[in-house]
């Protein structure tokens, strides 16, 4: 391995049903999605290089791969706000990369994680199942996103809104400082939450970084 290269996870997408979308749709999509990648860009310590690909593509680095489940799932929760239609693909990959130059999108990169990624991407639509959300790995952490896959499918934008600032990474916001946020009563958003499977992702999340600090 170069003495510049280090471990991260990256993550390929691709919007569902974006032939039947318009044109301004699909923007408000990647739109989302963008803004999603910048705030996550204080999650993993630099700039996720949020890539659009292909028309309806798309494709970041995440600098800590531990994260590789929040992030997906803050991606997914971000456009389910804009509206129950709007999903997208996403496969991730774990591997070996170099840094990315400052100003240089993912279409540059040549990194064996970043083909991965995009074949296992090119894998999961060729398939019957209506997994969206899948990691390579073949233990535990590719059976957590499966199962939070299937939790999450079916978010409502009020539950994707109430879910967005759970993600995070370090203390957990209260139900009164999320109501706050979203000018919503503190019931309303315990209701959104519970339907979201708030709680058993929750765990998982905790149990995936409690695994990872003591590796």
């Amino acid at each position: 391995m170069s003495v510049n290269q280090t471990h991260i996870a990256v993550l390929t997408g691709d919007i569902i049903g974006s032939t039947q979308m318009s044109p301004e749709d699909l923007e408000r999509a990647f739109d989302a999605l963008s803004a999603s990648a910048e705030v996550q860009a204080d999650w993993h310590g630099e700039d996720l290089h949020f890539t659009r690909q292909r028309g309806d593509g798309w494709q970041v680095r995440l600098a800590r791969p531990e994260l590789a489940l929040r992030s997906a799932l803050a991606f997914r929760a971000a456009l389910r706000c804009e509206g129950k239609e709007f999903s997208t693909f996403m496969a991730v990959a774990e591997g070996e990369a170099g840094p990315i130059p400052p100003g240089i999108d993912l279409n540059m990169s040549s990194d064996q994680v970043f083909v991965e990624s995009g074949r296992h991407l090119d894998s999961m639509k060729s398939k019957t199942e209506s997994v969206e959300l899948s990691h390579l790995d073949i233990g535990g952490i590719s059976a957590a996103f499966v199962l939070a896959d299937y939790i999450s499918q079916s978010w409502t934008p009020a539950q994707a809104a109430a879910m967005l600032p759970m993600l995070a990474p370090g203390e957990t916001p209260s139900y009164s400082a999320v109501a706050k946020g979203l000018g919503k009563s503190r019931q309303a958003v315990s209701k959104a939450l519970d339907g979201a499977g708030f709680e058993a992702i929750w765990i998982a999340l905790s149990a995936i970084d409690m695994y990872e600090q003591q590796r």
